[in-house]
This record gives structure tokens, sequence and C-alpha cells, in this order.
């Protein structure tokens, strides 16, 4: 009976959240509530099983005690800050995203096939989306009736939200790195191919999704990729540059396919007309689109009334119609469209400090392992900089973003801290 109840025990506590986890890649692609449901029940059985064994040892890091004093930062300035329900139902429940980071560590340590199977998982979801993907390009409409929004742009099976491509490039990273962790260049050479086969179609959809920040973001972590890796640059450079050459033929076949990425966005920022004359330069360069450079107004505005705890969290939506932070019609949205501004408008200069102390952190170590490669030294392995490059997606301040709230985009932006830590506490760095 006893083993019958350890049996249950272990089904319950390691089993059903490795299930879950596993899982996750499908259920991004469902949408934010049942990947957030998925989150929430790995942290609470997580959480369990924590207190049970009492082996609390694993929070004992100082990023743990950063994430706990940033929650309780957020849940303070909700309560006295221009508070809403909103904003104090997010910041409450913000903890959970900490704890999974551990959560997935603890996951993969107690089951080491869990990294296995994820990637498999990751693997299936990405054919799955190439193939449909490009299906709805050639034929107007996908497997399961979503048409192609005008553009045109691809959205798979993501139908009216326009969000594959970044759903795309925030995993793409990941998918590379564990492809490396599992050394399957040498154990399949079949994998191999077909993991650089997915590596040049999703690069071609997500400009084929006409999601101008997602392609940005999986050719700049490309890049740094390519930089800062020791042993697999070739792989990468060459579906880079078989990815762009496709994409260049898709131009010259179909200019309608660029018209988003390239002509939209030298129209929006007032850069057309420097390609043309410099005599028909009739007004200002603006920041991406005319539309943000007005979010980002409006929040530095609100900063400067509230320097130190902002407006609150979640209320940008409430206080850019106000007439005085509003600059236009265009100044309000629910979100200023990038995380730092985000930060220093809703949460202030101690909110912001928070990410900007995990942007320096970040910065500094990798100049230190870009310095120590001209020494042929590296301090972090090819997996690492492969998750890197995925932390640098969020982290990058130079560039649009979603919500920093938004529960489905806060899974993307935790996910790789759960691999790292556990593959640096495997290898007993010490960073």
């Amino acid at each position: 009976m006893s083993i019958l109840k350890y049996i249950n025990k272990r089904n319950l506590l390691i089993n059903f959240p490795s299930v879950l986890f596993i899982s996750l890649p499908i259920l991004l692609i469902s949408g934010p509530f049942l990947s957030d449901l998925a989150v929430s029940l790995i942290v609470i059985l997580f959480l369990i099983n924590i207190f049970q064994n009492r082996n609390f040892e694993i929070f004992n890091d100082k990023f743990f005690k950063i994430f706990l004093l940033f929650w309780i930062y957020l849940i303070l300035n909700s309560l006295f800050q221009n508070q809403n329900f909103d904003s104090i139902k997010i910041s409450l429940f913000y903890f959970r995203f900490g704890f999974f980071v551990y959560a997935v560590a603890y996951l993969i340590d107690e089951k080491s096939n869990n990294l296995k199977y994820f990637y498999y998982c990751l693997v299936v979801c990405y054919l799955a989306i190439i193939l449909d993907g490009f299906f709805q390009f050639f034929t107007g409409k996908n497997v399961i009736g979503h048409y192609l929004h005008p553009g045109p742009r691809v959205s798979s099976f993501f139908g009216d939200e326009l969000i594959m491509g970044s759903y795309i490039c925030r995993l793409f990273p990941i998918l590379f790195g564990i492809y490396i962790y599992l050394d399957i260049k040498d154990k399949s050479k079949y994998l191999s191919y077909l993991l650089f086969l997915i590596f040049i179609l999703s690069e071609v959809l997500i400009f084929l999704s006409g999601e101008r920040t997602a392609f940005f973001h999986v050719n700049f972590t490309a890049i740094f990729m390519i930089l800062l890796m020791k042993n697999y640059k070739k792989i990468r450079i060459i579906a880079l540059m078989t990815s762009l050459l496709i994409i260049i033929f898709l131009i010259l076949i179909n200019p309608e396919t660029s018209k988003r990425i390239i002509t939209q966005t030298l129209e929006e920022m007032n850069l057309r007309s420097l390609i043309v004359t410099e005599a028909e330069k009739k007004e200002k360069i603006v920041v991406f689109t005319e539309q943000h450079s007005h979010h980002y107004l409006s929040a530095l505005k609100m900063y400067k009334d509230n320097i130190l705890f902002g407006v609150g969290v979640k209320n940008f939506r409430k206080f850019c119609s106000d007439e005085k932070y509003s600059l236009s019609n265009l100044s309000c949205s629910t979100h200023p469209h990038n995380i730092y501004i985000q930060l220093l408008a809703e949460t202030g200069t101690l909110g912001f400090l928070f990410i900007f102390y995990v942007l320096c952190y970040f910065t500094y170590y990798i100049i230190k392992h870009f310095k120590l490669m001209f020494k042929s030294r590296y301090l972090f392995n090819d997996f690492q900089i492969c998750l890197l490059a995925s932390i640098l997606i969020t982290l990058w301040p130079i560039a649009p973003s979603g919500n920093f709230f938004n529960n489905w985009l806060s899974i993307f932006y935790y996910l790789p801290f759960g691999f790292i830590l556990q593959d640096i506490r495997l290898k007993n760095i010490k960073i």
C-alpha cells in the first residue's frame, strides 16, 4: 500500500508537471489560457513538492531574492499607486513566473528525459506550423480555415492573432540549444538535416508573417550566436544565408511579400524619402512608426510626473487618454510597446531598476565571454549561448515589444532562464 501511495504521489508531483512542461510548445500555440494554466499547475505542484521535502536550498541564489523583491514591489505599487483590480491581480500572481524558472530546472534534474521529449514536441510544433503556414501562403487558407491576412501575412494556427513570428523567433534559439545539448548531430544525421531545414523555412515563414520585430529578432539572435558560439557557427551561417536567398527570390517573384517588412517600415519611419532624394524629405524621422513614437512620448511624460513609482502597474492604458499626457489620438494603447519605457511609466525608477540590473548583468558577462574568445577561452558553452540569445530577445531595448505583464509573453521571458539555471547548476558553474 505504501508503494502505491509513493507511485501516486510521484505521478502527481513529478510526472504530471513533466507532461505539462513537455506539452508547453503545443499549449502556447493554443493561446494564453491553457499555457498559463499549465505554468500555474507546474508551479503549484512544484511548491507542494518543495515544502514536503523541505528542499529550500534550490532558491539559494541572488536572482531569486531579486525576483522576490521585484514581486513585493509590484504588489506594493499596485496597492498604493493608482489602485485598480487588474493591477492588483497581475502583481499578486506574478510570483508564478519566478517559481516557474526553478520548477523547469527541477523537472529537468528529476527526469533527464524531460528535455529530450520537450525537444521532440518543439520539433513537431515547428513542422506543423511550417507546413500549415506555407499551405496558407500558397492557398490563401490554412488547414483549419484561417484565411491569409492582407499583406499577405501568414498567421497559421494563430488565426487573427498575428503572433506566429513571435512564437517561432522566441523558441528558435531554445530549439537550437537543446539540439546542441542532446548532441543530436552525432546521434542522428537525419534529425540534423531536419533541423537544418526547419531553421531555413522558419526564417522564411517569419518574413512572410510580416512581423517586423520577429524578423529583426531572428536575424539579430542569429548574428549573436554566430559571433559567440564555438562549434556550431557553420550550421547557423549556412541556414541564415540560405533563408535570406529564398526571401530575396520570393521578393523578386512576388514584390507584395516585401511591402510590410521593407516598404511600409521605410514609409512609417519617414526614411523612404531619404532613399528617393534628400529634397523630398518633408518630415522628421520617427521611432519605428508615428504611433510608436506617440506611445513612447506619452509614457515618458507619465514617468516625468511620477519618477519614483510610476502611474501603477497596467495603468498606461488608463492615463494615455489624459490631456496631460496625450499627444494625439495615436497616444493610447494597452501598453507603450517597449518594456523599458513601460516599466518607467508604470513602475517608476524603482521598478525599472530591476530589469535594468538584469540587462547590465547580461551585458557584462557577454562582453566578458567575447573578450575571452580572443584567448581561445569560453565563459559559456554553445547551449548556454543559445539560451542567452533567447533571453536577448526579451532584454534588447531598441525594438518594439509586447506588454511586459502579458501572461503568454511572460512564459517566453522566463522559460530560457529555467534551462540555463539547470545547466549552470549541473556543471557547478559559479557566475
